[in-house]
């Protein structure tokens, strides 16, 4: 029985350089070289940039609003995570060498025969996933800015869902963390540092096709502090030196000729 992947939550994207991801981002964002720009988020704990050499996001301290600033021409993507959700935003700095998605559109008509592409006003795709051929053009054309996540509306048979979860799980299982669906949603437990947490939303965008309602159980932990330094012993309290008694020379004495 085929289980609907809903447009609902946010993904993820690239870790690699060029192009590299899964689903497509849930909004792009065009910046200037050198220039600012700012976002009003509803709720945001933490963003990370994927190549701060193209882009950077900094938190403003005490509100919701987000800093954007193009450092070079090029693309990256921003990765932000609030209250267990997270999503993933595309940002084109400057004008770097457009992508052609057309070759990629028509591998995906024809490994997904019932593909249905809009573009315009109207813009969305829809396809039902059968098997590994078609998720595998898939994950190559949602790569591209053809789409953004909420345009899409995917059918999954369960053998192509746990082809996704085996490669899912693959990707976690050295950050020691566990996936598995629920309904047609993903469950994430475990226990990570921060930097691992991220780096498994990172895994997820880039292994999953179509937006993944993510029910994130993951509990986060600072790193353990290093040990302290081993006791060296107690300290060897050093001698006074040895008072030197410094004597004035003799007078002189006056000869007699």
């Amino acid at each position: 029985m085929p289980a609907r992947m809903y447009s609902v939550g946010a993904l993820l994207a690239l870790l690699v350089p060029a192009l590299a991801g899964a689903w497509p981002v849930d909004l792009a964002v065009s910046l200037e070289p050198g220039k600012e720009r700012f976002h009003k988020l509803a709720a945001v704990d933490w963003v990370e940039v994927e190549d701060a050499s193209v882009a950077t996001a900094e938190l403003l301290p005490g509100s919701n609003e987000l800093l954007l600033t193009g450092q070079s021409t090029g693309r990256t993507l921003l990765l932000l995570y609030a209250e267990g959700r997270f999503a993933v935003w595309r940002l084109t700095v400057g004008t770097p060498p457009p992508e052609d998605p057309a070759p990629r559109l028509a591998a995906a008509r024809k490994a997904c025969p019932d593909l249905k592409a809009t573009e315009g006003a109207e813009r969305a795709l829809s396809a039902t996933v059968k098997d590994a051929g078609c998720r595998a053009v898939l994950l190559e054309y949602l790569r591209t800015d053809a789409y953004v996540a909420r345009e899409l509306e995917l059918t999954f048979d369960v053998p192509v869902l746990q082809e996704q979860l085996a490669s899912v799980g693959a990707a976690l299982q050295p950050l020691g963390l566990e996936a598995r669906y629920s309904g047609a949603g993903l469950v994430l437990s475990g226990t990570a540092t921060p930097e691992v947490h991220r780096r498994a939303l990172w895994e997820l965008f880039r292994r999953s096709v179509g937006r993944v309602p993510l029910e994130d159980r993951v509990e986060v932990k600072a790193p353990e502090p290093p040990p302290p330094a081993p006791d060296a012993g107690p300290a060897v309290k050093a001698e006074a030196p040895i008072p030197v008694e410094v004597l004035p020379p003799p007078p002189k004495r006056n000869r007699k000729r």
